[in-house]
């Protein structure tokens, strides 16, 4: 399929569907059912601010209920338009189905700048989209999940569930009606975490598998690979501080909105971060190289490029001159599908969104269980574990006649709390699904990993509607 012009977010996702379901032997009719979105909402309501009436407007959309609930953040943004939000709703529908989280794809979003408010005026903004959203889009626990997503986190979560709780009293399991919550307020260790860490686990993924690095033109481990990140917030932030201190990559380049920051020898993210929460940018970071213009780091050489802020980032201009052997989707939709046409024809190996940034929604989904089951993660056999920790110990010591060494026992004893038991599941879900992806990838050769990933998903929403009988 040749690309002749630049396509809108939801034109590229169309796009990109189309590829794959041309590979597949499906109904033309199961294949439209699956591509358009189920239905959405627009909502339009009064807030006083300063003395003053202003009218907001919104938009929940629901693109697939092959699974419930529906699940997709909500967005704050003074850019945002109905089609990127079913274009959103949509990569959520793949997303889920691609790991594996029975969920169907929705996403919400708030058309404001939240950097506008003050705090007060945004909880009133939020609780009366809140009461929108439960009244008319008949958000809930079993119904359609939201999650938090660029403009909004866990306080304004806390604010929905609150709203949710006042108007329906009677429902047990209401802290399900949203993911993304504080801990404290029965959220989930590692959530703010997941989407970074996500990345991060598909990232080492992909250097396991030795003909993909091949591929890439790169070799080795993630030790000492020069990244380059755009975004550095919250996913982007995790990614990074993940990548240098926990596999030994080196940050080069930081793309924000104010230009970008960039240091060969690598860049101090935690200082970056504090930088920019101070000053609101990276402008005037000390002892490094600013480059006003940040896109253009985007094209400078390096192993990894990590786009983690917002859809079209890398286009029909700028992709001849991207020289990044591997870019790791972290955003929704960062690559259009004109400059995926030629990154693919140049070989440059990408690792597409609907599966790099599926963290979130996968921890999400664990968060969910947790609110439903009314218990904590770890809480009826992490002091077992510890028990069988102290028997082995003892058994060591009764068969050598030795003492354990302390490093060992504290090992040995150690049982999994909340965290451990939601990075590992996490680690799991992005291990399987790229290998799932792989066989695909191997099903059908010379498929690219974004086309493969749209393949599988869209043969398990495709099985999910036979076997409930919705198709024939």
């Amino acid at each position: 399929m040749v690309v002749q012009r630049e396509m809108s977010f939801l034109e590229s996702v169309d796009a990109n569907f189309s590829r794959a379901a041309a590979l597949l032997d499906l109904p033309p009719g199961l294949l439209q059912q699956i591509r358009e979105c189920n239905v959405v909402y627009q909502l339009r309501f009064p807030v006083r601010i300063r003395g003053e009436i202003r009218v907001f407007r919104g938009w929940r959309a629901v693109h697939s209920e092959h699974r419930l609930p529906a699940k997709g953040g909500i967005r704050y943004s003074p850019n945002v338009n109905q089609d990127e939000v079913e274009a959103l709703a949509a990569l959520m529908s793949y997303k889920c189905a691609i790991v594996d989280v029975p969920y169907g794809g929705a996403k919400g979003a708030l058309d404001i700048d939240p950097r506008q408010y003050t705090e007060e005026e945004l909880e009133a903004i939020t609780r009366r989209f809140a009461a929108e959203l439960i009244q008319k889009a008949h958000i809930g626990p079993s119904t359609d999940v939201p999650g938090p997503d660029m403009g909004t986190g866990p306080r304004e979560m806390a604010w929905i569930l609150d709203v949710y709780q006042a108007l329906r009293p009677d429902d047990l399991n209401a802290s399900a009606v949203v993911t993304g919550k504080h801990p404290t307020m029965s959220g989930i260790a590692g959530r703010h975490e997941a989407t970074g860490r996500g990345v991060v686990f598909a990232t080492r993924e992909f250097f396991r598998h030795p003909e993909h690095v091949r591929q890439a033109g790169l070799s080795g481990t993630l030790e000492g690979k020069r990244v380059i990140i755009q975004g550095l917030g919250n996913v982007g932030y995790h990614a990074a501080k993940i990548l240098k201190e926990e596999d030994g990559a080196k940050i080069i380049g930081i793309v924000e909105r104010d230009g970008a920051l960039y240091d060969e020898n690598g860049l101090d993210v935690e200082a970056v971060a504090r930088w920019m929460k101070e000053h609101r940018g990276v402008a005037g970071f000390p002892g490094t190289t600013f480059i006003e213009d940040g896109r253009r780091l985007l094209e400078h050489e390096c192993d990894i490029l990590i786009p983690a802020a917002l859809e079209n980032q890398i286009t029909a201009e700028n992709a001849p001159r991207i020289q990044a052997k591997l870019i790791v989707e972290a955003a929704n939709g960062p690559v259009t599908a004109a400059a995926d046409e030629i990154l693919r024809a140049r070989g440059t190996f990408m690792i597409p969104d609907i599966y790099a940034n599926a963290g979130g929604v996968t921890v999400s989904y664990f968060e969910w269980i947790k609110n439903l089951s009314h218990i904590r993660f770890g809480r009826l056999e992490r002091r077992f574990e510890e028990m069988r920790g102290h028997q082995v110990i003892q058994a060591l010591e009764a068969l050598t006649g030795r003492p354990v060494p302390e490093a060992v026992q504290k090992t040995l004893t150690k049982a999994a709390d909340e965290l451990d038991l939601v990075r590992s599941g996490l680690d799991d879900t992005m291990r399987t699904a790229y290998q799932e992806i792989c066989a695909v990838m191997e099903q059908y050769p010379g498929t690219d990993m974004r086309t493969a990933a749209y393949v599988l998903a869209i043969e398990k929403i495709a099985r999910a509607y036979v076997q409930r009988g919705i198709w024939p």
